[in-house]
């Protein structure tokens, strides 16, 4: 590997599995120090035996990114252990759907807590740390297709992803007198494990077999299929790495050719 990040200590969020799991295995592989936040009491075993295949460059830490006071000891547990965070790759999330004369407020709560709340306060902790330690760092945001529109049965979720959007070009034009870049990267359909809870969810309302929702979204893919997690990691390693020191306030669509901007 080329080692872009070397010696870039990169925190985490919502990395036990999936997109996340993916990009920490990217940014130990181009060098970087790792923090995983991430709401589970324990690391997946994904995470344990990276762990163990990178003993002194990737740590795992318990955090619920609403509770801000979980946020700050976090941070300063990441920061003592592997110095100020130079790149936030900020990711914990949540889905849920729900026809929209249904949508009740206990899920507009959850998914505004989580995917736009939790977002925004560790963005901002990283954001303050960058600022006190005189890095010009990287964040990004992730976003989704859904943020880019609106879908009849994903009101709520779709737009918690619009809030993404529009809190990374805040943040952007906001930092950039610090030289630190705030980016996104809006993911399609991406194959991890989350799609069997949505794909229920789809049966559920749209009154489909199991797995037919799946396979409708992937083949309405221009390029013909559903994306996988390491797809979404070469757009995090460029976006966090020097190449892209010129771009910031991008929100990078990476879902094969589904929204065209």
């Amino acid at each position: 590997m080329s080692q872009r990040l070397l010696d870039k200590h990169a925190l985490l969020s919502g990395a036990n599995g999936g997109i996340g799991l993916a990009v920490t295995q990217a940014y130990l592989k181009e060098g970087a120090r790792c923090t995983i936040f991430d709401v589970a009491a324990t690391a997946s075993q994904d995470v344990q035996q990276l762990m163990a295949q990178y003993p002194n460059r990737l740590n795992y830490i318990q955090c619920d990114v609403t509770q801000l006071a979980q946020i700050e000891a976090g941070f300063a547990a990441a920061e003592s252990k592997f110095g100020p965070v130079g790149v936030l790759f900020n990711n914990a999330a949540i889905f849920d759907l729900a026809p929209l004369l249904e949508c009740s407020e206990a899920s507009f709560d959850r998914l505004f807590a989580v995917n736009v709340k939790g977002l925004f306060f560790v963005m901002q902790a990283a954001l303050a740390s960058m600022v006190k330690n005189k890095t010009r760092g990287s964040v990004i945001n992730l976003a989704s297709q859904a943020g880019r529109r609106g879908e009849a049965l994903v009101a709520h979720y779709c737009a918690t992803k619009a809030a993404v959007i529009s809190y990374t070009q805040s943040a952007a034009l906001a930092m950039a007198p610090h030289g630190i870049r705030v980016n996104g990267i809006a993911p399609g359909v991406i194959d991890t494990p989350m799609w069997a809870h949505v794909d229920s969810l789809f049966a559920k309302y749209e009154h489909l077999p199991l797995g037919e929702k799946k396979k409708q979204v992937g083949l309405a893919v221009p390029l013909g299929y559903m994306g996988a997690p390491a797809d979404i990691a070469g757009a995090a390693v460029f976006l966090a790495s020097d190449e892209a020191s010129y771009i910031t306030a991008q929100t990078l669509n990476v879902d094969g050719g589904s929204v065209m901007s």
